[in-house]
């Protein structure tokens, strides 16, 4: 019997612009879309600032690209990625993207994938421009994965929630089907709400959606025996 093969994701780091403490979490994440096969690291491997990375190269299996700093104020490493990505997209080997940087200069970049039809995903800091953000087809902050990872270790699961986050649910449920007992099926819900490209749920240290749901008292969770998952707004 023949074995399905896996989605080919390329993740390209900006090693300038990138915590090598998250490239564990990261890589989990990746493996949602399918197999991290293709991992460069961009950046001039000359600077003291990028040895953290230097020291993940040979643990996570990635490939660094040596960019040197020709001009003062000039960054080759964005161009460099750049480059590379087109030529991945355009050999059409490639079924996905993760990019990790908090730099605004990828926007471009991350349109263009999507509009062949492919996944980004965005990984950046807490600062990262809005503009990024939105471009990929999800965006998530690395501190935030990387503290839910030392909390889960810890053993102490759950996330902060904030008022904009509140709304966005309570939107995304307004707008699912219901059925007569008001409850709206999960999968839906969370459609809606993926549609805004910045909200991922493990930015707020919940793996899954239900995990987030069950936590908010504003919703009531139900299982029902065809193993769908409905919830219901309270209040």
């Amino acid at each position: 019997m023949a074995v399905a093969e896996q989605p080919n994701i390329a993740l390209l780091i900006d090693a300038d612009n990138a915590s090598p403490a998250g490239i564990d979490p990261v890589l989990t994440v990746l493996a949602e879309l399918g197999q991290v096969n293709i991992r460069r690291a961009y950046g001039n491997w000359r600077k003291t600032s990028l040895k953290g990375w230097v020291d993940k190269m040979h643990r996570y299996g990635i490939e660094p690209q040596q960019q040197f700093d020709m001009t003062k104020g000039k960054n080759a490493t964005d161009m460099k990625m750049t480059i590379d990505a087109m030529d991945l997209l355009y050999r059409g080997r490639v079924h996905g993207f993760g990019i990790m940087s908090s730099d605004s200069d990828f926007m471009p970049l991350a349109m263009r994938i999507r509009q062949d039809g492919y996944p980004v995903y965005g990984f950046g800091g807490d600062k990262t421009p809005e503009a990024f953000r939105q471009a990929c087809s999800r965006f998530i902050d690395v501190n935030a994965l990387i503290k839910a990872e030392k909390e889960e270790r810890k053993g102490d699961s759950g996330g902060s929630l904030d008022a904009e986050l509140t709304d966005l649910l309570f939107d995304a449920y307004n707008a699912s089907r219901r059925d007569e007992r008001g409850y709206a099926k999960l999968s839906e819900v969370g459609q809606r709400a993926g549609n805004r490209s910045s909200f991922d749920t493990r930015n707020y240290g919940y793996a899954r959606l239900i995990d987030m749901l069950e936590a908010i008292p504003n919703f009531a969770v139900e299982r029902r025996d065809n193993g769908q998952v409905w919830i219901k707004r309270l209040r």
